[in-house]
């Protein structure tokens, strides 16, 4: 609370005393923390970075009967590695050697160039899909810039899975 200036008279005059106003601030740093605490509760102070992974509805079916095979050239296999290295392939197990494997980079938009090739040389387009495998060397970062580019690409059918011990074995002979 402030202090009021008190009127006194002597001898018919009347004259101000001023006194010294002192203001308590209790209450007004009282609300002040009480504001505070509202709006920190209240307030978002980042939004959530978040990656939307199309992810199929589970299958009623898990061992389905006429399931089409894929097959070598419509499907493409992008394998991250250390050191911002990706590479590719359209191979299988057999006819993957270490000339198969080929090496690209994330700058400009090589990766969504390449699987756009690869789609349009694909027999059939409607199955093509893209098969993304990161190995215990690359970073979150890598993965991510993958799945921008295959964004970029306008491709909705792709999965994530673990390197095969095949692919580990040329990817490994490839990066020595």
């Amino acid at each position: 609370m402030a202090e009021v200036v008190i009127q006194e008279k002597h001898g018919g005059k009347s004259r101000q005393r001023r006194k010294r106003i002192g203001i308590d601030m209790t209450p007004m740093v009282d609300l002040g923390f009480l504001l505070i605490t509202f709006f920190m509760f209240t307030t978002n102070f980042t939004k959530p970075n978040v990656m939307d992974l199309g992810l199929p509805a589970k299958d009623p079916d898990p061992h389905p009967v006429n399931q089409p095979v894929i097959g070598d050239k419509n499907q493409i296999t992008f394998i991250i590695g250390k050191d911002n290295r990706i590479f590719y392939h359209q191979s299988n197990e057999k006819d993957l050697k270490e000339s198969g494997l080929k090496e690209t980079d994330y700058s400009g938009v090589k990766v969504a160039k390449i699987i756009s090739e690869a789609y349009e040389n694909a027999p059939k387009k409607e199955i093509f899909t893209i098969i993304v495998k990161p190995t215990e060397q690359s970073s979150y970062k890598n993965f991510v810039d993958m799945m921008d580019n295959i964004s970029l690409a306008k491709k909705e059918r792709y999965g994530i899975s673990d390197i095969k011990p095949w692919e580990k074995r040329i990817y490994e002979t490839k990066i020595k």
